[in-house]
């Protein structure tokens, strides 16, 4: 099984091909799904971030990838992407994975996404594991409603400036971040959100060492400090309770239900999906709106 970096040329293909996102293992190869393993086997072109992971998952799955294997990480994407989408035009099903998880999700992906929908490619996913909600299900904080805040900022900096930015946010709040970094990112985490706020770190999903820790931020980033973690990380952080945010301008709630309106949403409907937002009661916005200008 080798790697191919000569010009992506398609065989005897016609007509447009498909790309396909395949969700791969987040560690335990047991996860697999069967239609990796067929999309892997047949596609005729899959592009890897890690060639040589690839080739270790290949084997541990019992397959052989006939099709032709090239590299497609962040430093060749670029470079990568308009040979990929040729193919593509051409007819070649191309089968894009990453090292774990979904392609895009904060790894290599989007960019070829992009592309071969503006070329008018069928783009599909075998979907897989996603270290994303499989430590929101696990971290034991509110699942029904989340963001996900990939990786932050690296300079200190940024990082606290983009933290004070979420402080406020309602929503559980998901991160990913290196290892090297997670003590300054938990003790960053500790000061924008105070070290009371809920939260877990959540290290080597679904591998032989799995840990998840579920504590308060200033005892985790105290943990972090005294215990530097290893392997990929993932942060899950509770979202601000009513108490810790400011409430919004009156203004400005009136103008956010007074939008939906004029775009044909019933005020009931309005101040009810402006109370979601907001993390407001309904009785709340319902005032404000009513209240006499």
């Amino acid at each position: 099984m080798n790697v191919d970096e000569r010009p992506l040329v398609v065989g005897e293909t016609s007509g447009t091909g498909r790309l396909v996102l395949v969700g791969a293992p987040l560690g335990n190869v047991a996860d697999a799904s069967s239609r990796l393993r067929e999309t892997l086997a047949t596609a005729d072109v899959v592009a890897a971030e890690d060639t040589r992971r690839l080739t270790r998952l290949a084997r541990d799955l019992g397959i052989d990838i006939a099709g032709r294997i090239v590299s497609y990480f962040e430093g060749n994407e670029e470079r990568r992407t308009p040979d990929l989408v040729d193919a593509l035009r051409e007819g070649a099903s191309v089968a894009l994975i990453t090292d774990g998880g979904m392609p895009s999700v904060s790894d290599p992906g989007y960019r070829l996404v992009r592309a071969a929908l503006d070329a008018g490619v069928p783009v599909t996913a075998a979907p897989g594991p996603s270290a994303v909600t499989t430590a929101l299900a696990v971290s034991g904080l509110p699942a029904d409603r989340f963001c996900f805040e990939g990786f932050l900022p690296r300079s200190g900096g940024a990082r606290r400036g983009r933290l004070r930015e979420l402080a406020a946010e309602p929503r559980t709040m998901v991160f990913f971040e290196a290892p090297h970094r997670v003590a300054a990112c938990l003790a960053d985490l500790a000061e924008a959100f105070g070290p009371e706020r809920p939260a877990a770190v959540c290290r080597e999903l679904t591998k032989t060492y799995e840990e998840v820790l579920r504590r308060p931020l200033g005892q985790l980033a105290a943990w972090a400090a005294a215990t530097p973690p290893r392997g990929e990380i993932t942060l899950v952080v509770g979202g601000a309770a009513p108490a810790d945010r400011a409430a919004p301008p009156a203004g400005e709630v009136r103008a956010a239900v007074a939008r939906l309106e004029a775009a044909g949403t019933t005020r009931r409907d309005a101040i009810t999906a402006v109370a979601q937002e907001y993390g407001l009661r309904r009785r709340e916005v319902y005032e404000v709106v009513h209240a006499p200008a």
